[in-house]
């Protein structure tokens, strides 16, 4: 095979993976908020990402799709970032998912998700927050909120998104 039939079909392969993988977890744009503690809450997701002004689209605020391809697992597909920002207090990241569970069995998630800048931007702190043991019934959808201290000394809006790092789901 010539290489540039080689070419060609590495070309496909990593089109179709971008075409299927389309429904993939995401992450949601933060706003001013970050966060690094949890706390549980029914929730519920379905990829995409979350800007701080309720948008879905790309760029700050926008949709991203990590973990999202084919090679994401079903739970991680499941999940959608709603909202993500900064508490009215000014001392917690919160981010809220929805879980939709397409399956004919219950499950329980546990999903973890973490507070990002933008990308070339300044860096910024570490702030994971997890969503732990909900449960979602066949066929429903069940939103959750996960926090996190806000460790930083400005107002959080050096947070601009946050995504689905790993998420997981076992029969309930």
């Amino acid at each position: 095979m010539k290489l540039r039939h080689v070419r060609a079909v590495a070309v496909f392969g990593v089109v179709l993976v971008a075409l299927t993988g389309a429904r993939g977890s995401g992450g949601g744009g933060c706003g001013s908020s970050h966060g690094s503690s949890s706390s549980n809450s029914d929730s519920s997701s379905s990829g995409g990402s979350q800007g701080s002004d309720g948008s879905s689209s790309s760029g700050t605020g926008g949709a991203s799709v990590p973990g999202g391809g084919s090679g994401a697992s079903a739970a991680e597909r499941d999940v959608r970032v709603d909202d993500c920002r900064m508490d009215a207090a000014g001392k917690n990241l919160i981010a809220k998912v929805t879980v939709t569970n397409d399956d004919a069995l219950d499950y329980r998630y546990d999903v973890t998700l973490q507070f990002k800048g933008d990308l070339g931007g300044a860096p910024v702190t570490r702030a994971v927050a997890k969503v732990d043991d909900l449960l979602v019934p066949a066929s429903q959808s069940r939103t959750g909120e996960a926090s996190t201290a806000y460790l930083g000394d400005g107002d959080g809006s050096e947070y601009k998104k946050c995504e689905v790092v790993n998420a997981s789901r076992v029969t309930s």
